[in-house]
């Protein structure tokens, strides 16, 4: 989708390269931040980076009250136009059990291989597939609740279920509406709860199967423990893998967890999604923990994410996850320390945690400021923002995250994908960011091609063109350095914007 890194000079890829070396080599700042400065550094933690205008829209109100408002996106309005073309797309919009319908409809009519039948059911599937990415990103890039979009990345990437695996990828856009959005902010009990029964979750990690013993005599499939979600729940999704628990304690409580599935049949017909199925259930009395568990039912599973929600490890754990995503790839431990006991003291509020998160002294230091290496979709993501482009067709945009290393929805592990500069800055990878910084400062991304019905801020269906660097060094602001600014006006002119989106400040957040 954009070109191949032949196309690119060498001279530039050899001055974009250097100015990054460079740009590694300089001290952080010693001064507190002024006014422009916070306000870029705001944006490019609690946002995407910057749109033409946030700057001076943040720098005017101030960053706190910026950073209360996205706290509390409800009262932030959508824009009519984003409004009506998220509308338009319909596997967003459609229930888990209907867009599976159509997907294991899609899957039975291309048993017989015809060439027609497969060719209608991956036309179905990339549909789906084009839907759900295609509402993430116009929300990630154009919604004012941008901390909203910004949660959503962390929350799916913590409990990440990969959209390759079987029914997951007619179930992914449910599970991000459903199961993930509407708690960002709020209790993690609850958004823990969500996760444990969405379908998807229930598939990715096989609990759906997993049964105890079958009675003495019984007639059907053979039964059988399986101890994937109840591995991940303790080691990635709360008390992380130095939470001291024991291999029998991940036994315990899949055995807890046993009948918590969903039948597809339900789902496709009526949307009934999470069951608890007591006649798969482990009757028997466990011990998890530390503690007897008496034989309960269902009650088990929900005592047992009771505990891990607001667990001392987890509380740990999560302030880390969250300081480290926020602040810094090894995030103060005063800082994690404040935010643990703040989860524990008001019983996993994500809300609180955040507030005291985004007011400490940690979060604005001078040595936050850039230390943080943007991932493939954060770096595609800030770039269309800053760029402002028109975006009928997000084709190129998931091509560009794919080629580097991130396809959305694509992690196969429930690990997730890693957010540390480690896991993503070399040469390889900055070649490839810097190819797609030519195409789209060039303006040969094919953006406006495929253009929805209903037009994003009426400019859907308008080709790309170069983007004016003036512009572009003008929304991001501060955030370009004294250093790029020289080498970047010592340049040609239709290099410009490359420099900019290609080079070490804008990969940085």
């Amino acid at each position: 989708m954009f070109p191949a890194i032949s196309r690119i000079g060498l001279p530039m890829k050899m001055t974009l390269l250097a100015l990054f070396a460079a740009a590694t080599l300089m001290t952080a700042r010693a001064d507190p931040l002024p006014g422009g400065q916070a306000a870029a550094h705001v944006l490019n933690r609690i946002a995407f980076g910057p749109a033409p205008g946030d700057l001076e829209r943040v720098t005017r109100s101030g960053v706190r009250a910026y950073i209360d408002s996205q706290l509390e996106p409800e009262a932030i309005a959508l824009p009519a136009a984003l409004g009506a073309r998220l509308a338009a797309l319909e596997a967003p919009n459609r229930s888990a059990g209907k867009t599976l319908g159509e997907f294991e409809q899609a899957r039975r009519n291309a048993r017989d291989e015809a060439p027609a039948a497969l060719a209608q059911r991956r036309a179905r599937v990339a549909r789906i597939a084009r839907d759900t990415a295609e509402a993430r990103l116009l929300r990630a890039i154009y919604s004012p609740r941008q901390l909203e979009e910004v949660m959503l990345d962390f929350w799916f990437n913590h409990f990440n279920v990969a959209a390759s695996k079987g029914n997951v990828q007619a179930l992914v856009a449910s599970y991000e509406r459903d199961a993930i959005r509407p708690w960002v902010f709020g209790s993690f009990r609850q958004l823990l709860g969500a996760t444990a029964k969405h379908p998807a979750m229930l598939y990715y990690l096989d609990n759906y199967l997993s049964a105890g013993p079958a009675p003495a005599g019984a007639r059907g499939r053979p039964r059988g423990l399986n101890e994937n979600y109840a591995r991940e729940l303790m080691e990635l999704h709360t008390l992380g893998v130095d939470g001291g628990y024991t291999q029998r304690d991940v036994t315990e409580l899949a055995r807890m967890l046993t009948g918590w599935t969903y039948d597809q049949r339900a789902l496709i017909a009526g949307d009934q999604g999470f069951r608890f199925d007591s006649r798969r259930h482990d009757q028997g009395a466990k011990t998890w923990l530390g503690r007897a568990v008496p034989a309960q039912g269902q009650a088990e599973g929900e005592m047992a994410l009771d505990v891990l929600a607001v667990h001392p490890a987890t509380a740990r754990h999560l302030s880390y996850k969250l300081a480290q995503y926020f602040v810094q790839d090894e995030p103060p431990p005063a800082l994690v320390g404040r935010m643990a006991r703040t989860w524990q003291a008001s019983d996993g509020d994500i809300r609180a945690v955040l507030r005291v998160l985004f007011a400490s002294d940690e979060f604005m230091a001078p040595a936050s400021v850039g230390a943080k290496f943007k991932t493939p979709y954060q770096y595609v993501v800030s770039a269309a923002r800053a760029s402002a482009a028109p975006l009928g067709d997000i084709g190129p945009l998931l091509s560009a995250m794919t080629q580097l290393g991130m396809p959305l929805y694509g992690c196969q592990t429930p690990d997730g994908y890693n957010n540390t500069e480690a896991a993503w800055m070399n040469p390889h990878a900055l070649t490839r960011r810097i190819v797609f910084a030519t195409a789209l400062g060039a303006g040969r991304l094919p953006l406006g091609a495929g253009a929805q019905p209903v037009p994003l801020e009426a400019a859907s269906s308008v080709a790309p063109a170069p983007l004016d660097p003036q512009v572009l060094e003008a929304t991001l602001g501060a955030a370009v350095s004294a250093r790029t600014r020289d080498m970047v006006a010592a340049s040609p002119i239709a290099l410009r914007a490359a420099m900019l989106l290609g080079g070490p400040d804008f990969m940085q957040r």
